[in-house]
């Protein structure tokens, strides 16, 4: 392949990206990217543009998706301020990692957690799973990253959330940073009240991780 092919094949992925957000049934939100960070990320993680978390990373500082609801990790910015090698604590290549055999790309408010499977699941190398924090537990999400974003656009996000949202969340929502997150007492593990009855408190995302995930990575 020759340098003109791979520039093209590199701008269509990134032009495709362009256009689920463009296209997007949700409110998507491409954060543009702080100076040399873009570089810097694709430098790190090692990946190709022509891959659709490669230009995610160089041309976004993360996405944002229902005004934040849904939280993808890029090279960082100052509305989601997590980088994606920085919040995963290496590379592809390092084994010590946040979640040792997967890397975390994004999250939502709720400390929902989504990662790509290199190991650290049985089966669907490659995939997209999904912490439940209402399970508490990593569920196969069933698809390969460019498939995931493409559902975070235009997907049934408020069918897939049905459970986890009350009259108000929006409101309540723009008060939570990209760096952020839910705390839901009694917690969503437990059955008894709706979503509506259980308070919230807003901690940091790393917090919650901590409480949940982290606990069980």
């Amino acid at each position: 392949m020759t340098d003109r092919q791979e520039d093209r094949q590199e701008q269509s992925t990134w032009r495709m990206i362009q256009t689920w957000a463009a296209k997007a049934v949700n409110a998507v939100e491409l954060l543009p990217v702080e100076g040399s960070k873009g570089e810097e990320e694709i430098a790190r993680l090692k990946l190709s543009l022509r891959s659709t978390l490669g230009a995610v990373a160089q041309y976004t500082g993360g996405i944002l998706v229902q005004h934040g609801w849904l939280r993808i990790l890029g090279s960082g910015s100052l509305r989601l301020p997590r980088r994606l090698t920085e919040w995963n604590e290496g590379t592809l290549e390092l084994t010590e990692r946040r979640l040792d055999g997967a890397l975390l790309v994004a999250d939502d408010v709720m400390g929902g957690f989504f990662a790509l499977n290199f190991g650290a699941f049985d089966g669907g190398h490659g995939d997209v799973y999904y912490f439940a924090p209402d399970t508490l537990k990593w569920e196969r999400f069933g698809v390969p990253y460019s498939d995931f974003l493409e559902w975070a656009c235009s997907g049934d996000l408020d069918l897939f959330y049905e459970t986890f949202r009350w009259p108000g969340w929006k409101e309540e929502l723009e008060r939570v940073r990209g760096d952020q997150a839910f705390s839901v007492y009694p917690p969503l593990c437990m059955s008894g009240e709706q979503i509506q009855k259980r308070s919230r408190a807003i901690v940091s995302v790393e917090e919650v991780w901590g409480l949940t995930a982290g606990g069980r990575a």
